[in-house]
């Protein structure tokens, strides 16, 4: 059972009840993150989400981890380019230190100078990282190719040069403007009662402001070529095409389109490229949407031998499945997808998520029915119409590795027209 509570300053409070664990996963989502930032200081919401962890007024970093795994759960955080979430998992009698914990993070981290220099010095590390692990970076440079000039096509990450340089009082600035009770969610999932969970979050965050929830940029898919030439074993590369967002009415066709054509082993792209002819290990597609637009992508890592065959089977799969679907195909593509949302609803973690993400984006909690429900209504012309409305946007495609063997952008563009 899923119940919502908005507080005095904006903050809404939500609770789904699964009475029959013994868990609870609890965290804070907040609706910002890297389409929030201005250009130059990329990199600042994800430096904020490690800085909370180092300590507050009445906690050191090291108490903050000490605690909540004396009692054996787990504390965590991640940043996207839409949300920012601090979360946990404990046993139920351990919700309130949960709360606690997150809430004193969010509201009283001192974000001490030394702590940041050695923190800047720990996401540096993880930029570098990234950078060195090609089936990794190649995503950042598919969006940045996709969106140039925006805040949506920025790393999440930040670059070095500006997250080496960032001083205290932009974080400071950033959590003033973003983190306030209109644009943040408390949720938990699990073994909560929701009259009880909302007094402590009452407590918890009494000294949150009432901010207004963040706005952000436009998105607008632009599309291009974007190749960089690299000594690696594999050519790293993702095809993508403008896509759709979380409100239109086509994202649910979008999916099963997307798992019909790669989503799986029986898809479309695995049978023909990897059983058939053997060009690649891994080829898989997606979708990703956002607030206002959305990513559609096919990713691919193969041998410079083998990316001349490989690009031409991958357009021709793309540019078949409208005139060659079958009813088959997207009945199996509409039972993995309510596989994976009911299978997803028997984890604590899973539903917290959901819900938080729900109340940002949708403003409202989404029974699981209804998704469902939208998954079924996914037909054949549906699927075709989204087959053929992603061929109308001009394709972006990003490679890294060794590119010599790849086509031309315009000879994969016209494969693809």
């Amino acid at each position: 059972m899923i119940r919502v509570t908005t507080l005095p300053n904006g903050l809404r409070v939500a609770t789904d009840t699964m009475p029959d664990v013994q868990t609870v996963s609890l965290g804070c989502w907040v609706g910002v993150g890297t389409r929030n930032e201005a250009a130059p200081v990329n990199g600042v919401a994800h430096l904020v989400e490690h800085m909370l962890f180092k300590g507050t007024e009445r906690r050191s970093a090291f108490r903050i981890s000490e605690e909540i795994e004396n009692v054996g759960g787990q504390l965590n955080a991640y940043t996207t380019r839409e949300h920012t979430a601090y979360y946990a998992k404990v046993l139920h009698e351990d919700s309130g230190l949960a709360l606690d914990l997150i809430a004193d993070m969010i509201q009283n981290s001192l974000l001490d100078e030394e702590e940041l220099a050695r923190e800047r010095t720990v996401v540096l590390q993880e930029i570098g990282q990234a950078a060195d692990t090609p089936d990794d970076i190649i995503f950042d440079h598919f969006q940045e190719t996709a969106f140039p000039g925006q805040a949506i096509g920025r790393p999440v990450l930040g670059v070095a040069e500006i997250v080496g340089a960032l001083p205290r009082g932009a974080l400071v600035d950033y959590i003033g403007r973003h983190y306030g009770g209109g644009s943040m969610v408390v949720v938990a999932a699990g073994r909560i009662e929701h009259e009880r969970f909302v007094e402590m979050a009452a407590r918890a965050f009494a000294t949150l402001p009432a901010a207004a929830p963040a706005e952000a940029e436009a998105a607008r898919y632009i599309g291009g070529d974007f190749r960089e030439e690299r000594d690696l074993e594999q050519l790293h590369v993702v095809l993508g095409f403008d896509g759709v967002g979380v409100h239109d009415p086509d994202y649910y066709a979008h999916s099963v389109f997307s798992t019909l054509l790669g989503g799986g082993m029986s898809s479309r792209l695995f049978q023909e490229v990897r059983e058939k002819r053997g060009l690649v290990y891994s080829i898989y597609s997606f979708t990703g949407g956002y607030r206002d637009g959305g990513l559609f992508g096919i990713y691919a890592g193969t041998g410079e031998d083998e990316v001349a065959e490989l690009i031409p089977v991958v357009c021709d799969e793309v540019a078949a499945v409208a005139d060659s679907v079958t009813e088959d195909e997207v009945a199996r593509a509409r039972a993995q997808l309510k596989a994976s949302t009911l299978m997803a609803m028997e984890s604590t973690m899973s539903r917290c998520e959901q819900l938080g993400q729900h109340l940002l984006t949708y403003g409202r909690p989404v029974p699981v029915e209804e998704t469902v429900a939208k998954i079924a209504g996914v037909d054949r012309e549906a699927v075709v119409r989204a087959a053929r409305r992603l061929r109308q946007s001009r394709p972006t495609v990003a490679a890294l590795g060794p590119t010599g063997g790849l086509e031309s952008y315009d000879r994969i563009a016209a494969r693809l027209s």
